[in-house]
């Protein structure tokens, strides 16, 4: 999505603002905000930090500066609808990866983890929950003249309906593997 040159995430606006008017490197940024939003997490939850999000979000942002670094010269789309291909290619797989490791409950990356907050705390849905996250942290991008673009608007108003689709999907598919699991240990 960076690369697409369309906008990216109001968080990866964030990222690459900071990165460019901060210094250091997108990833380096993605770990600090992960620990500025773990903190801010175990607030909201009156729970202990969750540190395991933190090797998530080191693991996301040593891949980002990976990513960043190796697709340089290789993604470099330059037609409008080359640009959107792959910028919808990214909300899309960011969507269903995102819903993944949720839904597995997998040491979910802090702002992620912000999201089930938000959604337990207000009784909404996810689609609120990562819109209203989303709004925040583009108003906090736009501070720090991140790349936004028609794409970043574009995630804020579909990135949440496309976790909200994805998590419901992989939920039913979780639960019929975990059906045909016990059914399975029964019959045995």
């Amino acid at each position: 999505m960076i690369r697409s040159d369309f906008g990216t995430s109001p968080f990866d606006a964030l990222l690459v603002g900071l990165s460019i008017n901060a210094g250091l490197t997108v990833g380096s940024w993605e770990i600090i905000i992960a620990l500025i939003v773990i903190s801010f997490n175990s607030i909201l939850t009156r729970r202990r930090p969750e540190i395991l999000g933190l090797l998530t979000a080191v693991i996301t942002g040593i891949g980002i500066d990976m990513w960043l670094f190796l697709s340089h010269n290789l993604i470099t789309p330059e037609l409008w609808y080359s640009k959107v291909f792959w910028f919808g290619i990214g909300l899309v797989v960011t969507g269903l990866g995102t819903a993944i490791y949720l839904k597995t409950n997998f040491a979910p990356i802090p702002i992620d983890r912000l999201t089930l907050i938000i959604q337990e705390l207000t009784g909404k849905t996810i689609f609120f929950s990562r819109t209203f996250i989303f709004l925040v942290i583009l108003i906090i991008a736009m501070l720090f003249n991140g790349p936004i673009g028609i794409g970043t608007i574009m995630t804020v108003c579909f990135g949440g309906l496309i976790l909200n689709f994805f998590m419901y999907h992989i939920g039913k598919v979780l639960e019929q593997v975990l059906i045909y699991k016990d059914t399975a240990s029964n019959n045995n």
